[in-house]
Order: structure tokens, then sequence, then C-alpha cells
């Protein structure tokens, strides 16, 4: 089998990622079969199109700070014999392949990053101290009372990710933060303010304290926890699996 791999950031989270790759299939003139499925991290689709001629297409989706990387590889075999064979491969596909893809991801990119403008985004921080401990959050009220969670909410339209989470944090906490490195982003279930159903995720970044007092403005309680602690509170569904990350984060520190 020969094998292309590409890679391409697109400004966009991981959900609308995958539906706009999804919506937007493959450059191929013949569809291919879906044989694995997994959104927002991976699918793959082959085809058999006869006379030993076979094509593989995999993308996987990963989460950074500045949107959704996707990686692409396509996989094919000609059918042809020998020399004959990778002759045409290096004359013929290979090129067709490479001006298939690059225009496709063009257009792609441009197409997530459209519709990324119409999903509201939520944002949370995970602020630690100078004790490698971080800050929690109980929820005080609505369907999610009494559960806890990292600081945080929606990005308002025209608004950076960042440039919410910081006016979250002085809303919420009454206090000045500076973010620091991306942790993760987690799928959101449901409809998040009108939007379409499951399409916006909680994108996470670590960060300190750099000014103001505590305040819990729209929580019951806020704590201070290390990493030991974590597990034995009452997380909502789509802070828990950040967990992991953050109690790497504060191995490290």
């Amino acid at each position: 089998m020969s094998q292309l791999r590409f890679t391409t950031l697109v400004e966009a989270p991981l959900t609308v990622a995958f539906d706009v790759a999804r919506s937007l299939g493959r450059p191929w003139p013949r569809p291919l079969r879906e044989v694995v499925s997994e959104r927002p991290w991976r699918d793959v689709y082959g085809a058999s199109l006869g006379e030993g001629r076979r094509l593989v297409h995999t993308r996987e989706f990963a989460a950074t700070g500045d949107g959704t990387r996707v990686h692409e590889q396509v996989e094919w075999h000609t059918g042809l014999p020998g020399v004959l064979g990778g002759l045409v491969d290096q004359t013929v596909l290979r090129r067709r392949v490479v001006r298939a893809m690059r225009a496709h991801l063009d257009a792609y990119s441009v197409a997530a990053a459209r519709r990324a403008l119409d999903v509201v985004q939520v944002v949370g921080a995970a602020l630690v101290d100078d004790r490698r401990r971080v800050l929690v959050a109980q929820r005080g009220s609505g369907p999610l009372a009494g559960l806890w969670e990292f600081p945080g909410g929606k990005v308002e339209r025209g608004e950076s990710d960042l440039s919410a989470l910081v006016r979250e944090c002085q809303e919420e906490l009454a206090v000045g933060i500076v973010p620091q490195a991306f942790l993760g982003e987690v799928p959101l279930d449901g409809v998040v303010a009108g939007g379409v159903p499951g399409a916006s995720t909680l994108r996470v970044w670590w960060g300190r304290i750099t000014a103001g007092e505590l305040v819990a403005h729209e929580h019951s309680e806020v704590r201070w926890l290390r990493a030991d602690e974590l597990e034995d509170l009452d997380w909502i569904p789509a802070d828990r699996p950040l967990l992991p990350a953050v109690r790497a984060l504060l191995a490290t520190l």
C-alpha cells in the first residue's frame, strides 16, 4: 500500500471540525464506505475499487489551544504488479492525491472556521496556586446545583476564548487571571444557549490568579484542593474527563 499524510489546523472546536469534515466528504471520484466513526475523534472510510485496487482514508482530530488539528492519512493500492505499479503510483496517482487533498483541505479550513462562528463555545479555567492546589467551584443553582466544576462560562460572539476566560473569572470570582497552557477539550451533550444539540465543547486552560481577592459571586462554595482530593467530589459530567490532565499538571509544578 502507498501512503501519504496531511495535517491541517482549523479554527474550530472538535465537534465542528468533525461535523464539517463529514459533511464535505472526501475528494475522491468514488464514494467510500464508513469503517469507523468515533465522533469527534476519528473516522475511517475505505473502498475496494476492483481489480486489486483499494483506497483507505483515515482522519484523526486533536484539540489544541489554537483549534483542532486534523491528521489525515490516505492509503491506496494500484492493483498493478511490480515495476508497473510503482511507476503508475509515482508518476500519476501520488500527484493526483496531493492535488486533490490540498484543494479539499483549503475548502475544509474555511468552512470549519465559518461554521464555528455560529456555535456557542464554553471555556473553563483550572486556576493553580503556589502550593500545587487547584481551585474548584460548586454550582449554586440550576439542574446541576451541588456539583463541582472549574470556573468559566460561555464565549460571547466576537470574543476570543482566552478573553472570555479572563472575563468570566472576573465576573464569577472577582479575580484577575493570566491563562497559561491549554489542558483539554470535552464535547458537551445537549443544547448550549439555544445552539445546535451537541455542537459545543468545553475548552479548558490552566492559569494563575494575579489580582483581586476570591469572592464566589455565582457559586455556593469555592475550594483549593490537592490532586489527590479531586476524585472525592461530585463533578459535573463535562469537567470530570479533565481530571487526569489537571492531576498531571499539578504533579509537574
